[in-house]
């Protein structure tokens, strides 16, 4: 009988033992699968990371070195702006101002590109984000300004329904142009915060006024459609031709 005790002690002990090393097995699988699936995530995290970094800088430089290089259509530009944007190009000297994105408008032959601020050197070179308005992706009303006598004089060409891209370090934003206002330049609440992603684009008006202007053409558009980079369109993207005139 004392016989039997120890044996069914010593297999229950065996028992034990087993399952305990199941479990320690189980654990340690886990843990390593666990750790596993962290390094699978934080290695695509990182690419993830490196890949925004890398094409951010290279858009970036793409865009900032046209400012430098392109020369745009100048069929509408009076000759005073034509002669500004010769003086400036001749300079030769590199912008200090980095690129917000670039302005495609089809129907108005607009493709330019849009810098930080509305002083007059940096709307002699592009168009501007008007200072407290949104940035591109806030999911607000951007303001954008430009001479009517230049980059936006094609802006009288547009109508409701017609569309607008702008390309940023974080994706392509098409609008659709929702409306068309002549308001007095006191008239700044077309540049308040919107409760969805809009864009506003600011110019003097008459276009064909001589002098100082006394009215704002805006046009109003409403977003439609957001595409996140990858790097086929990127490199689509950067690759497009300007016109010459």
């Amino acid at each position: 009988m004392r016989n039997k005790k120890l044996r069914s002690q010593k297999g229950s002990q065996r028992a034990s033992s087993s399952r305990t090393r199941k479990w320690v097995y189980l654990e340690t699988g886990l843990i390593t699968i666990g750790v596993l699936c962290i390094s699978v995530y934080l290695s695509a995290c990182a690419q993830r990371s490196l890949f925004q970094s890398t094409e951010s800088h290279s858009f970036d430089h793409e865009l900032t070195s046209r400012i430098q290089t392109e020369t745009p259509n100048q069929k509408e530009w009076s000759s005073l702006r034509i002669e500004r944007f010769d003086q400036m190009r001749h300079q030769n000297s590199p912008s200090s101002q980095s690129a917000v994105g670039r302005l495609v408008i089809p129907k108005a032959d607009v493709e330019v590109m849009v810098l930080h601020g509305t002083d007059e050197e940096t709307l002699d070179r592009g168009v501007g984000l008007i200072e407290g308005t949104a940035k591109p992706g806030d999911g607000s009303n951007v303001g954008i300004a430009g001479h009517r006598d230049s980059y936006f004089r094609g802006l009288r060409h547009l109508r409701a329904g017609d569309e607008i891209e702008l390309a940023t370090l974080k994706g392509l934003t098409r609008y659709e142009v929702s409306e068309i206002l002549i308001v007095e330049p006191e008239y700044v609440q077309v540049l308040n915060p919107t409760a969805e992603s809009s864009l506003t684009l600011v110019t003097c008006y008459p276009f064909y006024h001589v002098g100082s202007a006394p009215q704002r053409y805006i046009v109003r558009a409403k977003e439609v459609d957001f595409e996140e980079w990858t790097p086929v369109r990127v490199a689509r993207f950067t690759a497009s031709p300007v016109e010459s005139p």
